[in-house]
This record gives structure tokens, sequence and C-alpha cells, in this order.
């Protein structure tokens, strides 16, 4: 079926799952409801490094409701650590305990826990458990943990570089010594974190008699979350239920099984009784998990028009203090894909991933997200050090239609990807010849505008083979099943793990567009282990290309077998009939109207269909079964690609550093879509949190390792009063190796928004001739950059 052919995709719908989210009938885990059920509350470390010396729990167990107090060692022997030992090159295996028994890593290292009749007794019974701490020196960054005779913040881990990868492509040397100029470049990206509406929490309950844990959590993998809670707590996955109901938010924070959801299942299962929890906003912005945090150096070697010759990118991540993933992870992606939508050959990286005593490092929406910053704030290094126009400079080197599909120098397959015309299309869209005109009479009057550009590819699928080649462990398939059931309704399923995403509209639109009926007609469920297949849930911007693609080729497995049946009843072939809108219709005898088939109703739908397959099975024609059930796993190419240009306009006030967005525009490719309402919001979402991110977002450790940032106070997030309207130009074209077309897309919006806001605030100050170059772009951080600064001239 061809793009135009499409009845329900690439058609903008309201979101169905709003009306309960909107009018307050969602329901969160804390929102289930279990009687009976005990609370639990974390003693945490004041400290960032420290030796546990003793636990005094005495004074808590004397409070009337406190049920129990637990420490690391208790949890020892219930439950099994953490290893993290993929067989990668240069990746140091790491152990983690359930909670730490000798020493805390970082301020928030939750290292007892208490259990009470309700939540307010047991924060009073934490603070009443007395833990005798022997201070420690602390590693406060990524530079101080690689010098010589650091503090060791993991015993395992050596200098405490957990993580260093090398890679070479052609002779970047080579291309260097011949080069008109070799331009060099820094990025600096702070600590973040994720900062969801609802932050962790969970609710265990242990069935004693059937030797079952249900479990509700809210979290973006259900399945493999499944697996790793049984295996920590020695059960078998049949063993363990997961159930996550709606989830108020997640950016990559709810994806790996943490320690406290892990001591909460195993206190259920010891105490025999049901137990929850619910971080408060202390715990979850200075101990749930972090990211960002990195470095990044590139060299470029060009000719005297710009023309890349080579690139060499130095990498350097803070992983924190423990690792729930490999450490590799996040910061391979980036060095694998750097390149974006240039002409590159020759290529090396040098990544190392440092720990330190922090919170550990999680992915965040756009874990990669630096990544267009880097390279297109290479291209405006190239054209600043050689006088050359950023637009010419971009277009020289972008990898043109006829390229395509391009071999980058990582061995990554770009096609189907039309950058060219999405930067053209934006710069259309901007008039960029018109606002340098604005750019140079406002400088005249003192008003510092500035434009930056970002051409953006982004990576969207993340399939088996990627996993395979990158020597990443996983998989990148995704399961689905379809049921139709005797009246017609459609009931299906995928396991994916949403959070807000708005998955229920967008996979119905998927069912609806594979089987042949409206989406209205379609009830999609997820989050539960015991219906939904196993699936490696909603990580990266994967969910619609595998599990959007796995439900549309599973209904068209459902929709072959509905109009086997139909042709049977009607002694007619199977291919003179199709469904639309659950009606049955026929074209046959070469009958057209004006050169296009005409089809007729047969009187026909999906409910008389589906009657006689459960309720009549002798009618089916021979070798059909009864019933309409599908089960389909689908594993999608190894890694597909959406691409998109931003523009961000500027205003800086030079006197209080403080940076208005003028204007933001988009041009986006991501294929097709499923629901254009939902892709617009996921838009507007990844820009707003790219931008807020640049512009505020903080995680602030001091010198000894307190974190200082742990209110909302001090970290600070973007409102609508600071944000943009968002000008989006969709210019879609399928993808010719997915099903159905579809692309994927969520997490470029981030990048493109880091990398097009910096640079039009260094292309606002370049009459000041200073560059910035580390996030977030404050106020301060402006009027450090400009302290002592004065404008060339006023015109240039």
């Amino acid at each position: 079926m061809s793009e135009p052919d499409f009845r329900y995709l690439n058609r903008p719908t309201r979101r169905t799952e709003d009306r309960r989210l909107v009018t307050g009938r969602g329901r969160y885990v804390d929102d289930v409801a279990i009687p009976g059920a005990l609370h639990a509350c974390f003693v945490r470390s004041p400290h960032a490094h420290a030796r546990i010396v003793s636990i005094d729990a005495s004074d808590a167990l004397a409070l009337h409701g406190v049920v129990a107090v637990v420490t690391g060692r208790d949890l020892a022997q219930w439950t099994a650590p953490l290893r993290m030992a993929p067989p990668i090159e240069g990746l140091v295996p790491v152990e983690i305990e359930t909670l730490p028994t000798a020493v805390a890593r970082f301020q928030g290292d939750p290292v007892a826990c208490v259990v009470a009749r309700d939540r307010y007794i047991a924060e009073d019974a934490a603070e009443r458990v007395l833990v005798e701490y022997e201070a420690l020196p602390a590693v406060t960054d990524m530079w101080q943990a690689l010098e010589p005779g650091a503090p060791q913040v993991d015993p395992m881990v050596y200098g405490n570089l957990v993580s260093h990868q090398v890679f070479t492509a052609g002779d970047p040397a080579a291309a260097e010594a011949r080069a008109h100029r070799v331009v060099e470049a820094h990025f600096s990206q702070q600590r973040q974190t994720h900062v969801p509406i609802e932050t962790r929490g969970c609710a265990a309950v242990w069935d004693a008699g059937r030797g079952h844990l249900t479990f509700h959590v809210g979290t973006q993998v259900p399945h493999p979350l499944r697996t790793q809670l049984a295996t920590r707590l020695l059960l078998d996955e049949s063993q363990v239920t997961v159930i996550s109901p709606d989830v108020g938010g997640s950016f990559g924070q709810k994806i790996a099984l943490y320690r406290e959801e892990l001591t909460v299942a195993a206190l259920a299962r010891e105490l025999r009784r049901p137990v929850r929890w619910r971080e408060d906003r202390l715990e979850n912005l200075t101990a749930a998990a972090n990211s960002r945090e990195d470095f990044c150096r590139t060299r470029a070697a060009v000719d005297a028009h710009g023309t890349l010759l080579s690139l060499t990118l130095e990498l350097r991540e803070d992983f924190g203090a423990y690792c729930f993933f490999p450490a590799n992870y996040l910061a391979r992606v980036v060095a694998m894909i750097v390149t974006g939508p240039y002409r590159i050959s020759d290529y090396a990286y040098d990544v190392k991933i440092a720990l330190s005593n922090k919170c550990g490092n999680a992915p965040m929406r756009a874990p990669m997200s630096i990544t267009s910053w880097v390279m297109e704030g290479t291209m405006e290094a190239i054209a600043r050090e050689l006088g050359l126009d950023p637009v010419e400079v971009r277009r020289r080197n972008l990898i043109a239609p006829h390229e395509l599909p391009y071999r980058t120098p990582t061995g990554e397959r770009l096609e189907d990807i039309t950058p060219g015309e999405t930067f053209e299309g934006v710069l259309r869209a901007i008039d960029y010849e018109a606002f340098r005109m604005r750019q140079r009479d406002a400088r005249m009057r003192g008003h510092y505008l500035g434009l930056g550009l970002c051409n953006v590819v982004e990576p969207t699928t993340y399939g088996s083979r990627f996993y395979k080649a990158s020597g990443i462990p996983g998989s990148g398939h995704e399961a689905s099943w379809v049921r139709i059931e005797p009246g017609g309704m459609v009931n299906a399923s995928v396991g994916l793990g949403p959070s807000g995403q708005g998955y229920e509209s967008a996979m119905a639109n998927a069912v609806a567009e594979g089987l042949g009926v409206e989406p209205a007609r379609v009830r999609i469920h997820m989050g539960h282990t015991d219906i939904a297949p196993y699936g490696m849930g909603s990580r990266g911007a994967r969910s619609g290309t595998a599990g959007g693609g796995a439900l549309y080729l599973c209904a068209r497995e459902a929709r072959h077998k509905v109009l086997a049946i139909a042709a049977a009843r009607l002694d007619v072939s199977v291919q003179s009939l199709r469904m639309i809108d659950g009606r049955i219709e026929y074209c046959g005898g070469g009958n057209t109207t004006a050169g296009h088939p005409l089809w007729r109703e047969t009187g026909l739908t999906l409910a008389d269909i589906a009657q006689s397959a459960y309720l009549d099975p002798t009618s089916l024609p021979a070798g059909l079964t009864p019933g309409l059930e599908f089960h389909l796993a689908y594993d999608p190419p190894a890694m597909t690609y959406s691409n998109s240009a931003h523009a961000c306009e500027v205003e800086v006030d030079v006197a209080t550093g403080a940076i208005r967005v003028a204007r933001y525009v988009v041009a986006e490719d991501c294929g097709t879509l499923l629901n254009p309402t939902v892709v617009e919001g996921q838009q507007h979402g990844a820009i707003s949190m790219g931008l807020s991110g640049a512009l505020f977002e903080h995680v602030v450790y001091d010198e000894t390792g307190q974190n200082t940032t742990g209110s909302l106070a001090e970290y600070l997030i973007a409102t609508a009063t600071e944000l943009p309207n968002i000008e989006i130009i969709p210019m879609h074209t399928p993808n010719r190796t997915t099903a159905a077309g579809i692309k994927g897309m969520a997490e470029g919006g981030v990048m493109g928004a880091l990398g097009a806001l910096t640079n039009a605030v260094n292309d606002a100050l370049a009459p000041f001739q200073v560059v910035a170059w580390q996030h977030p772009l404050t106020p301060m951080a402006m009027r450090d950059l400009l302290r002592g600064r004065t404008a060339r001239t006023r015109g240039d």
C-alpha cells in the first residue's frame, strides 16, 4: 500500500487516552488500592563517599507502627547482586549490591530501609536510624577522577576509568597533514536529570500460596524489568507479574530496575505483606538518576573552501557512582553517529567514561543529545575560522541525494533520509537573507540577534543487528498480538511501555490501517506482562518503527485470514476483496470508474466473519483454524534514521546576559506518521526539553560531592513563559525498508534544540569575538563570557 492509499496513518486524530488523563481519571501506581500495604522509606547517606561503620535501628524499631528496618546485609541474603559485564572491549565489569554493605558512594545512596504502617511513621522512623560513617575523600568530576592517585569510586574499576574505546577509519592524520586548516572546537554539556511529574514508586504484593509476586511500577520496559526482577530475587519469570499502569513521565529514568524497587519487592516476599514506596522530589532530584555531563573536542581537517577532509572526536563522560547500564552505551552511540548528514570518510574517536561520587547515570531523552550540537558547532567553527558563510559550508559537505544509501565511517547505513531538502526548507521558512539584513540593522542599534541552524539525523530503530554489530547486549525486536473478538471489536497488544507519549492512539491507527477497521474499534493493551507479549519496551525512538511496525504487520495477517473466510462465503477470490471500516467490499470483472477499480458492498462485515470464525468453525475453509487471534514478532532493520533541520532566532541582552528565543522553526522528515497529532506533540516536547536543558537545567555538586540542587528552586526547568511558539514544517518521506514506511522520531528535537540555540547565541555574540561552548547558557554564564568585551563595530 503506498502512502496516498493510507486511510488512518498520516491522518491527525485526537489522542484517545487524553480524556481520562486530563480529567483526573488516569490510574497511576498510587491509585492502585492495596489493602494492608506497608510503606517503605530509605535512609540515605549524607556523604558523597563514606565507609559504613555501623547501623543502629533500635530507636526506629521502638516507634509504634514500625515493622522492620533492613540493611544491605539483610538484602544480600535475599537478592542477587547486579553484575554488569557485557563482553565489550575496553569496558570494565562492575557489580552492584542491592544496598551497600560497606561503602556509600554518593550523597543520597540508600543504606537502609524502614518499613512501617504508613508513610509518615516510616519517614519519622528513618530519621531515628543512627548510621555511623567514616568520611572518605570524594571524586567530584570526571577530570579529577582520571588523575593519577584519585580516590577510588568502585574497587573493581582501577583509576575510575570504567570504559575506553577507540576507533579509526581511513587516515585522519594524513588528512590533517595535507589540510588547509585544522579547526578545533569544544563542547561541554552539564549534568542533568529527568524530572518526571510522577517520581519513582512501586508496590509489591507477594502471594505466598502461589509463590508469586505482583509488582506495580511505572516502567518503560515491563518485560525486561520482569526478567531483571526475577533474576535478582532468584525466582522464575513465571513467578513475577509486572503491571505498569499510567505513567507520569519517564524520559529514560524508568528503564532500569533500581535498588529501591528491588528492595521493596524483596521486603514484600520476606514480610509476606504488601509493601509500597514513593520517592519525594528531593529523592528524585538527588538519588534517582542523572544524565548528560559530557565533554567533546573535535578536530576537523578542511580545505580552503571548508570541505571536510577528516574528523577526530575526543569524548569524556562522567557516569556517576553506579552503572545500571553498560557504561559505554550512551557515549558509544554519540561516537558512532556524530558525523550526521555530512560526507566524511576519515574519522577517529577516543571515548573515555569515568566514575565519580555522584548519582549514577541513566539514558535521558536523546542520550546522544550532544551529537548534533557537536557536528553543527564544528561546522560553525569552520565557517568562523575561514571567514565563510555557515550555510555554504553545510551545503558543501551535506550528503547529496544521489549518494544515498551512504555508509558512514563507523559503518552505519544512511538511506531514505532527506537532509538537503529539510535544510533548504527551513532556510526558506526563515528567509535567511532577510534575517541577515535585520541582524545588521539591529546591531547598528545595539541589539544583538542571532540565528542558529542545526541539521539532525536521528537514530530511531535500534534493531537487533545494531546491538550485535556495536557490541552492546540486547535485542531490538518487538512482539505483538491482535485478537478480533466475536462481536467484531479488536483487542491488540505490544510489548511497549507507555509513559505519556500517546501510544494508545498511535498504535490503534497502526492496527486499524493493517486490518481495515476504524481506530475506534481497536483497544490497545500495554504494560501488563501477563497480557502483553514479551517485547523490549520503550526506549530511544524505537516504538514507532518496532512497535507500530509489529502491530501493523500482525494486523495485516489478521486481514488476510478475514478476507480468506469472506472469499469462501462469497465464492470469489481473496484478491477481489478488501475491508474498509470493518466492511467487506468486492471488485471484480474489470469494473472501473474513470480508470479506477469500482468497489461495491458485499453486505458482510468484520463482525459477521468473526462470528463464523468463533461460533461456526465448521463453515471455515479447509486449512483455517477456528478463531481470529494472531501473534507476530518483528525485528526491524538494524537502524533507521529520520532527519530534520532546526532554525532558532534569539536576542541576547548583552547588559544582563538574558537570552530570548524569538522564533523556532523545524523542518522534519520522520516517514509515515502513525498519528500526526501525537508526532507534533512529541516534536514540541522534545524541542522544549532541549531548550530547557541548554538554558537552565543543571545538577550541581560542590567540591565535597554535596548536591546543591535538591529542589525545583535550584534545579530550574523551562516553563511556557520561556519557550517560544514552535513552527513545524512537515516534509515526510517513507522509509522503503520498514513496515508501512515508518521511520520513527521523538528524540531529534532535543538534539536539534541544543545545536540550534547554541549556534544562535554564538551568532548573536559574534561581534564580541566570543564562543559559548558550555551549557547551561545562563545569564550569569553570558555575562562571564562578555566581561571586558566590546563589539568590534556596530555594523558588522
